[in-house]
């Protein structure tokens, strides 16, 4: 019930904004604001298909495959389970918000933390879900695709392999465990509850992310782009921060990274690797799971590994 209410008042606003928006936008007609709505409604629309498969499917894997199958199925060294788990990211679709929960449960199963964390960052970067929207928002670029495949798959990796050589226990806040039910209602509710908080919590952010890009297309002096754009590296250096900032979807990145004309194809990537690894909501809710201590090295050190892999893939293979 609570999926249908909260679909239900999302569709209203999103009706409502598009019957008003163009009347408002009739009585405060310029170049700029014509220019800031088609950028937004692209971005919205093209997006918003792939955010509720994407969360269809993640909602299903959540209710429907128990976390102990993935313990069963890696290794027990940490360096044969990093690769692994983080490859699993390919076939098993979840977006951010769901990967630090999940993660967490993994960790409580007894799968090592290098594993979990690798998975953690693989999962809502190279998904099939965003590597098809990725295709669809850069038509005949499937360089760029793979670029950010790899690119992804890299960071997580590195990441959970750094993690097993140097991270500590006690920078690591476990969450308490939760019984498990196999009951066909209680998979329902996590199923409906799943599909909840991840369609209307990424929608909302999916909104306020194709609102800052057409903002920023529209606000930021050309000049001020030019000074970026004509450096490759601060080009990198500034869509990667504004990865952090703007807390994209994974599966609507990719419409607002291309919304983001001028940029060299590297400084795309790394936009594109960077967010759904590292941004605002994603450091808080590693904060809230794992702890403060965890979230700050963590995240820290994740944006770092993910720009050094974005120019490097970039310079390879773009």
């Amino acid at each position: 019930m609570y999926v249908v209410v909260g679909g239900s008042a999302l569709l209203v606003i999103v009706t409502v904004a598009s019957v008003l928006a163009p009347l408002l936008a009739l009585d405060l007609y310029t170049p700029p604001v014509a220019a800031w709505w088609t950028v937004f409604t692209a971005v919205v629309v093209q997006g918003i298909p792939f955010l509720v498969l994407g969360t269809l499917v993640s909602a299903a894997i959540g209710a429907l495959v128990p976390e102990r199958v993935f313990g069963r199925l890696l290794p027990r060294s940490p360096a044969l389970a990093v690769p692994l788990a983080g490859a699993a990211g390919v076939v098993l679709p979840g977006c951010e918000c769901a990967s630090v929960p999940v993660a967490g449960s993994l960790m409580k199963r007894g799968v090592a933390p290098a594993a979990a964390l690798a998975f953690l960052l693989s999962a809502p970067a190279i998904n099939p879900v965003v590597l098809v929207a990725t295709s669809i928002a850069f038509p005949g670029n499937p360089d760029l695709v793979l670029a950010r495949l790899v690119a992804s798959l890299a960071t997580a990796v590195v990441m959970g392999w750094l993690w097993a050589r140097f991270g500590r226990e006690e920078w690591l806040r476990l969450p308490k465990a939760r019984a498990a039910s196999t009951s066909p209602e209680s998979r329902g509710q996590t199923f409906r509850a799943g599909l909840q908080h991840d369609f209307l919590h990424a929608g909302g952010f999916l909104v306020v992310g194709a609102a800052a890009a057409a903002t920023f297309n529209i606000a930021v002096p050309r000049s001020v782009l030019d000074a970026f754009t004509g450096s490759a590296w601060l080009a990198v250096l500034l869509l990667a921060v504004l990865a952090v900032v703007l807390c994209v979807c994974s599966e609507a990145d990719a419409f607002v990274a291309a919304s983001l004309t001028g940029f060299p194809p590297t400084a795309l990537l790394a936009f594109m690797v960077v967010g759904p690894m590292v941004d605002l909501k994603l450091i808080a809710l590693q904060a809230g799971t794992f702890g403060r201590a965890f979230a700050v090295r963590f995240s820290a050190a994740t944006w770092v590994v993910a720009v050094t892999s974005s120019v490097l893939v970039g310079w390879w293979l773009l």
